[in-house]
């Protein structure tokens, strides 16, 4: 059973796929964070089976149990489908409670912890993009600020067959449109074009991203580098497993650059890296909620003794 410590932030995860139970598990293993329920709607599942392992409360009556316990978290950790979604979000906003949405819903705030953690804290709704939008739009970000003749962006990403669920796969649409919308809030180029690539290969093969740009004025390719490995340090100290395979480099008209991403492993191999990279996002994001939380709870007793 997840110990609750008194200043935990007490949330709850509707969705039991491949994204949800990798979240739920990084959310045990957190120091700052306490679920207190585990939502889906296929009794039966291998999440919620997993989730009454770890002594978690779990329902398979979706949302209509996080209505009926909403006085117990202060968080939702949405990680079922880009139109469930929306809904819950109808449903939640009116009560009050925060939410972190882990699908292409593209509502409202987007979060690239890397880029914009600080002015995320205190929004109640915040997207966290897609998984090819959190490994990729921070290296194109890179590229973004090296030059003013950004033309066009391009963000492939691939993933292992098995790690992607049948909500991602329903979602291909939205994916795209969201993680577009990423780049062009971050990286201010109107010209973008996302792909997701889904392997089949078997034994599986680590998630990788490749973004490619086409520029008019010439870059400090040097620079670049060194801005790169800084945000790949950044990213690590979240995402341990995400690292530059290939540094920058000009080919033809273009500027490349590759990153994979290999997971802890929690719920899926450690191939699935496209789980982890979001997961972890969204973590971390909440973290960063609970820590904002505790501190604003121990200014408020500080004046109450002045």
């Amino acid at each position: 059973m997840q110990p609750q410590g008194l200043d935990m932030l007490s949330v709850a995860i509707i969705g039991t796929g491949n994204v949800g139970s990798d979240l739920l598990l990084k959310v045990v293993a957190s120091p700052a964070l306490h679920c207190e329920l585990f939502v889906g709607r296929r009794p039966g599942s291998p999440g919620l089976q997993m989730a009454d392992a770890h002594g978690i409360s779990t329902s398979a009556d979706g949302i209509d149990a996080l209505v009926a316990a909403i006085d117990s978290f202060d968080l939702v950790f949405d990680a079922t489908s880009a139109a469930d979604a929306r809904r819950h979000w109808e449903i939640l906003e009116p009560l009050g409670v925060s939410m972190i949405d882990l699908t292409p819903a593209n509502l409202g705030k987007l979060c690239v912890p890397a880029l914009n953690l600080e002015e995320c804290v205190g929004e109640r709704y915040v997207g966290m993009v897609t998984c090819g939008g959190q490994a990729a739009v921070p290296m194109a970000r890179c590229i973004s600020d090296a030059t003013d003749g950004l033309q066009y962006l391009e963000i492939v990403s691939a993933s292992a067959a098995r790690s992607v669920g049948p909500a991602t796969r329903a979602n291909m649409d939205e994916y795209l449109m969201t993680t577009e919308r990423a780049t062009y809030e971050f990286c201010e180029v109107r010209n973008t074009k996302t792909m997701l690539v889904i392997n089949p290969s078997e034994p599986g093969s680590v998630m990788r991203n490749t973004v490619a740009v086409s520029v008019s004025e010439p870059v400090d390719m040097q620079a670049l580098s060194l801005a790169a490995t800084a945000m790949e340090t950044r990213i690590q100290s979240y995402v341990p497993g995400y690292r530059i395979v290939v540094p920058p480099v000009v080919a033809a008209d273009r500027i490349l650059l590759t990153i994979e991403v290999e997971g802890r492993g929690d719920w899926l191999p450690p191939y699935a890296g496209n789980l982890d990279i979001i997961t972890c996002a969204a973590v971390v994001l909440a973290e960063a909620k609970a820590e904002a939380k505790a501190e604003a709870k121990a200014e408020a007793a500080s004046g109450v003794r002045a």
